[in-house]
């Protein structure tokens, strides 16, 4: 067990969120999955807690109710090799979610995204710091980031 794992707290459809987030991620395993018994703060038999694997890194779902709801201030970020890549995971978790700015999306559970090319990181490193400013200035323009045009940023 890592000592770490984020834990994201849904209101209801946690299970729902668990088979979804598999059918995006080739690599998704389910570690445990523990349901409500008779008598319990939710329906005999839902789920209430699953710990998961999404690309080898952990995930603890909780269908905990409608007292707490997830925001943009804590998200998870997806590196992404290539545009193609990008264009998977922006538009398999954008469905029913909401886009943000900068490649950032709120899927339909309220589970927010960063959708990031590895190509980002690499441009606005070093000490070219025209460069750098190119960068952001366009990715600050964008919804889903486009490697193409931060590379033409990046360029000049």
């Amino acid at each position: 067990m890592n000592k770490i794992t984020p834990f994201l707290w849904l209101e209801k459809n946690g299970e729902e969120a668990v088979n979804y987030y598999f059918s995006i991620f080739t690599k998704s395993k389910l570690v445990s999955l523990s349901r409500h018994g008779e008598g319990g703060n939710g329906a005999a038999g839902e789920m209430f807690v699953a710990s998961i694997e999404l690309e080898n890194i952990p995930l603890t779902i909780l269908n905990g109710g409608p007292h707490y709801t997830l925001t943009p201030a804590f998200s998870l970020s997806i590196d992404c090799a290539d545009q193609a890549e990008v264009d998977h995971y922006w538009d398999k978790l954008g469905e029913g979610g909401q886009p943000m700015q900068c490649g950032w999306l709120t899927d339909r559970y309220g589970v927010t995204w960063q959708i990031v090319p590895s190509a980002l990181p690499r441009l606005l490193a070093g000490k070219d710091l025209e460069k750098t400013k190119r960068v952001m200035a366009a990715m600050m323009k964008m919804v889903k980031l486009d490697v193409a045009l931060l590379e033409a940023a990046a360029e000049g």
